[in-house]
């Protein structure tokens, strides 16, 4: 008897995180199509406003990012992959930053899952994260992007007419950052507007 409460229970669960797994996968914005409108708070870091070019006083929409690609990181404090992919993203952050052509063309953000700005400030100081974390302390942004898994990059080409259409849209890690940015330089077509 224990053994069939068992497996009913092993096939309960298996059920519930697939539907889960195929509710997620069905609302997360894919390449080539257009990104959610998010709203984000004004960073009170100076050197943050400055790096995203942010004109605004309280709010700003992604697609006011003063960028032509933008990256952005949904992740989490407590997600081991998201700790361990923490020095890519850096090294990806310093690559573009040094990068004459780029460096004011491609910025990068990063969203908290389920974190309070507490949390996402721990992870921030622990892992040395030198471009702009939001907290996403309710969910809502996570939400509005299929509640995807952590860590899931979206890079998002803004367009003229202010919508941000998707260059990728991936879970998991970008693996070697200088070919990671030389795959989405070349996906987003910017480089044959230099």
């Amino acid at each position: 008897m224990k053994r069939k409460l068992i497996a009913f229970l092993a096939v309960t669960a298996c059920v519930f995180f697939s539907v889960q797994m195929l509710f997620a996968a069905g609302n997360v914005p894919e390449k080539g199509e257009i990104f959610p409108e998010i709203t984000l708070p004004v960073p009170e870091r100076t050197h943050e406003t400055e790096y995203l070019g942010i004109k605004e006083k309280t709010h700003f929409m992604i697609s006011q990012i003063n960028a032509d690609l933008i990256i952005v990181e949904i992740f989490s404090m407590y997600c081991p992959y998201c700790q361990k992919e923490a020095p890519n993203v850096n090294e990806l952050f310093a690559l573009i930053e040094q990068s004459e052509k780029y460096s004011c063309r491609v910025k990068i953000i990063g969203i908290g899952a389920g974190n309070t700005p507490f949390e996402v400030d721990v992870f921030r100081s622990q892992y040395n994260i030198r471009f702009p974390l939001f907290s996403d302390e309710t969910f809502s942004i996570h939400k509005k992007i299929g509640e995807v898994r952590t860590p899931h990059f979206f890079v998002i080409r803004n367009t003229p007419d202010g919508k941000g259409k998707m260059v990728y849209s991936e879970v998991g890690s970008i693996q070697d950052p200088a070919k990671f940015l030389e795959r989405i330089i070349r996906e987003s077509a910017i480089r044959q507007e230099e």
